[in-house]
């Protein structure tokens, strides 16, 4: 070999090696070498070089397993150094196996295919494997498909991972052993899912149990029992029917081979209840159930398990209007219902509470009949009249216009008050619409009282007033002076109480004869009725009357031609009714 004039330490150090003809390019690759012999757990190996190198025997062991080596064996060692310290070889299997772990595990993460390896340690977050020499991380979530408390038994065991992810520069690999499971387990569905029929009858056992339903493994792959399968009758939980681990026989309703999903049913297996539903149930038949369910729009009553119908809130009651169904009927409660409408087809059945008792309108028909009277409480004042609480809790309605007479709508509807207690008139019943036509001023109508009596012509008729004696406008009645007072006189006409009022005005013609304290408690007069007050007392006037006697005398006994005074007119008329009297 050629030197340079002024040859360096690298030239002579390449120069010495040159002259030994070893090491060239041993560093840093695998090599075959001799098991020379075997010492205090150390294996003497040639591979070539000037000297021998000593590899620990735990090298060449299996995770979990001793070494079978002796000598003569031929294996492969990575050479790290020619020759250390002590003159020997550096050499190592574990590093040996490494690499050539490396050069195979890239090309099968090339073709994603499945590698083997051994769990055989624990680390955060996961554990270690050893892929033929290198080592990889698995995951705590990727050990199982679902989650595994205990992976001792997983361990030291050779089966397959799959790699995820690996970087040869930072010696980083992860696998996952849930992806082979994930794919072994989808390959082995598609082989059960096509050994399985609708309509197949099949034992599974339950795993899992949810609000909605049950999952039953079928051997290997999972089918949703849903909460509407499990029985023809209402179910609130399917922990009310099965338990975890039950083995149950299911039929199998729906595959879905696209998406694998297998929905089961195990009601499927009964008789339907609601065969000759139609028959079982005539419309108007009377039953007796149990209420299952109660909801804002009604209520639902079993019939027998698995035929259940709904009592719609309207179908409810007779007299319980815009009320919670929860506030007439309760869970688990026994009612009679009677049969409104079955529809087989579409499983419904709509039943009524109400018509399974007596109709209280019906019934105060019969016991009260148009034109009777009834008694009650205000329960309700409205803007077009008043409601009143009857027998049987009806309600009957007096329009504001047959409240009273002689007033507006307005002002008789002012003259009642909410929890008053009033008498009204039966008018009108339609059972059907369920409405009471009721009317108060019906009561006062009637002739005039006895003893009383009216100018021709009559007038209109004006309330009844008191037990039985009533008033007509315009009639002349004998009242009594009660009480007198500055504005006018209280007094009482008939013997039955009832009382009145004549104004200061309605004394007399003249203004003289309009002083009241011309008048004394007790003394007996006549006057005229000219109409009612808001509290339907009855207003006299003596003025009134005076006029009206005036102008009957006028027509009866003298006209303006006849040459006689007004005193002989007057005088002629009241001797006609003392005798008359």
């Amino acid at each position: 070999m050629a030197t340079a004039p002024n040859p360096t330490r690298d030239d002579f150090a390449a120069m010495l090696n040159e002259s030994l003809g070893e090491g060239d390019g041993f560093e840093g690759r695998v090599v075959k070498g001799t098991v020379t012999a075997i010492e205090n757990d150390m294996a003497v190996i040639d591979v070539g070089l000037k000297s021998e190198g000593r590899v620990a025997l735990r090298e060449f062991a299996a995770p979990g397993q001793k070494a079978d080596l002796k000598v003569g064996d031929e294996v492969e060692v990575y050479v790290d150094r020619v020759e250390n310290v002590h003159g020997e070889a550096m050499l190592s299997r574990d590093r040996a196996r490494r690499e050539a772990a490396w050069d195979k595990l890239e090309a099968e993460f090339g073709q994603s295919t499945r590698v083997e390896g051994v769990i055989f340690g624990r680390v955060k977050g996961g554990f270690t494997v050893d892929l033929s020499g290198a080592v990889a991380f698995l995951p705590g979530s990727q050990v199982d498909i679902r989650p595994v408390r205990d992976v001792t038994p997983l361990m030291d065991i050779p089966q397959p991972f799959q790699i995820l992810k690996m970087d040869r520069r930072r010696g980083n690999i992860v696998v996952s052993r849930r992806a082979v499971l994930e794919e072994t387990r989808a390959e082995q569905r598609t082989g059960l899912i096509q050994s399985l029929a609708e309509g197949q009858v099949i034992e599974g056992v339950v795993k899992n149990i949810t609000d909605y339903g049950a999952f039953v493994d079928l051997g290997g792959i999972d089918g949703l029992l849903h909460v509407t399968d499990l029985s023809y009758k209402r179910v609130g939980h399917p922990s009310e029917m099965i338990n975890i681990g039950d083995v149950v026989k299911v039929q199998i309703i729906r595959i879905n081979k696209d998406t694998q999903r297998i929905s089961l049913g195990m009601k499927q297996l009964e008789s339907d209840p609601w065969e000759g539903a139609s028959a079982k149930y005539p419309i108007e038949g009377k039953f007796t159930g149990r209420v299952t369910n109660i909801t804002e729009y009604g209520a639902f009553v079993e019939l027998e398990p698995g035929i259940e119908g709904l009592v719609h809130v309207s179908e409810m009651s007779w007299t319980k209007k815009n009320v919670h169904p929860g506030k007439i009927v309760s869970t688990s409660q026994e009612v009679d219902v009677v049969i409104l409408e079955v529809d087989q087809d579409k499983r419904r059945i709509s039943l009524g509470l109400k018509q399974a008792q007596n109709n209280p309108w019906d019934s105060f028909l019969e016991q009260h009949p148009v034109g009777s009277v009834v008694e009650g409480e205000v329960k309700n004042a409205t803007e077009f009249g008043l409601f009143i609480g009857l027998d049987g809790d009806v309600d009957g309605m007096v329009h504001m216009s047959d409240i009273a007479w002689g007033v507006s709508g307005e002002e008789a509807l002012a003259l009642h008050h909410k929890g008053e207690t009033v008498k009204a008139v039966v008018l009108d019943i339609d059972t059907d619409k369920e409405r009471i036509s009721l009317g108060m001023k019906q009561l006062e109508r009637g002739g005039v009282s006895a003893g009383s009596s009216a100018p021709a012509g009559g007038g209109d008729a004006g309330p009844a007033i008191g037990g039985g004696s009533r008033l007509n406008k315009n009639a002349i009645v004998t009242v009594t002076v009660m009480n007198v007072g500055d504005g006018g006189l209280d007094v009482q006409q008939g013997d039955d109480g009832v009382t009145g009022f004549i104004r200061r005005g309605d004394l007399g013609r003249d203004r003289d004869e309009q002083r009241p304290e011309r008048f004394q408690v007790g003394q007996k007069l006549d006057a005229m009725v000219i109409g009612f007050d808001r509290s339907k007392k009855p207003n006299f006037s003596i003025k009134a009357m005076q006029m009206a006697e005036e102008k009957q005398a006028v027509a009866q006994y003298g006209s303006s031609d006849s040459g006689a005074s007004l005193g002989d007119i007057l005088g002629a008329a009241l001797k006609a009714r003392r005798d008359d009297n």
